[in-house]
């Protein structure tokens, strides 16, 4: 069980990219956190119809992701099984991974 509150990680989700994956059939819960590559830019805001250019870019806020010393999921939080996730499809690698924790627990 961790020690961080779904509530308390899922706080600011569209700034940090966190997310809750829910497996119904199991109760067995993912956290998931969008780590930034080194020399991330959010580069989006408005688009200046007369330029084409992006004005009022947000920056750093909103980017969907977080430097890896800000991550939530640490042993000190409670989470046991921490896995770096490779490939595009973060929902890809979560089913693949519940369905390796099913066979192993006796389900289905």
């Amino acid at each position: 069980m961790t020690k961080i509150s779904k509530k308390e990680f899922l706080t600011n989700r569209d700034e940090t990219g966190r997310e809750v994956h829910t497996f119904i059939e199991t109760g067995k819960q993912y956290f998931v956190e969008m780590i930034e590559p080194r020399g991330f830019k959010s580069y989006w805001g408005d688009i200046d119809p007369a330029t084409k250019k992006v004005t009022g870019t947000y920056g750093a806020k909103y980017t969907g992701g977080i430097k890896a010393e800000d991550s939530l999921i640490t042993k000190e939080n409670g989470f046991e099984e921490i896995v770096a996730g490779k490939g595009a499809s973060v929902h890809g690698t979560i089913v693949k991974m519940h369905d390796k924790w099913k066979r192993e627990n006796g389900y289905g």
